[in-house]
């Protein structure tokens, strides 16, 4: 079963706990994922689909869990800047809503890679690809990136690769 599809199987079990929070935060998901489907959900012209047609066909209704990580991470990231806005102007109240919501967001996340584990990554690319300027930068990145898709932070891939080609 994909992310998406255990999202959509949770909405029922949090509606059926009122649990408001993580209800709230299933939909929005379901509803950011399902908008990315139907996104990334192109077909030739010459092959038109209909409505039902779609709606039955659950390759083209779910995203898979590389893409579904995305939206997630996408998600989190909202979260975690309102958080950082709303306490910078003292909004502690609607800080708490977003932290809420952040941690459902988290329980499907899987747990991001150490800066020690990207390290060892890096150096086996670097020398691999011969990266040794500061001009490699962005290249580095974006191949270290591709690799780890999902299972590191950007943030920390840049720091790492800053230090290694410094």
């Amino acid at each position: 079963m994909t992310i998406h599809e255990s999202i959509e199987k949770s909405i029922p079990e949090a509606l059926r706990a009122n649990d408001e929070v993580r209800l709230r935060t299933l939909r929005s998901l379901f509803a950011a994922m399902t908008n990315d489907a139907i996104a990334k959900n192109t077909r030739p012209i010459d092959m038109p689909m209909t409505v039902s047609e779609r709606i039955q066909d659950k390759s083209q209704r779910f995203l898979l869990d590389q893409d579904a990580l995305v939206v997630l991470r996408r998600a989190a990231n909202q979260r975690e800047d309102s958080i950082r806005m709303f306490e910078e102007g003292g909004r502690t109240d609607l800080a708490e809503a977003e932290k809420a919501e952040l941690m459902v967001i988290e329980s499907y996340l899987p747990t991001l890679m150490s800066r020690e584990e990207i390290e060892k990554i890096a150096k086996q690319k670097m020398v691999e690809h011969r990266y040794s300027l500061k001009a490699d930068t962005g290249v580095f990145i974006g191949t270290l990136m591709r690799e780890l898709k999902g299972r590191a932070d950007g943030s920390d891939v840049k720091a790492i690769v800053d230090n290694l080609l410094s």
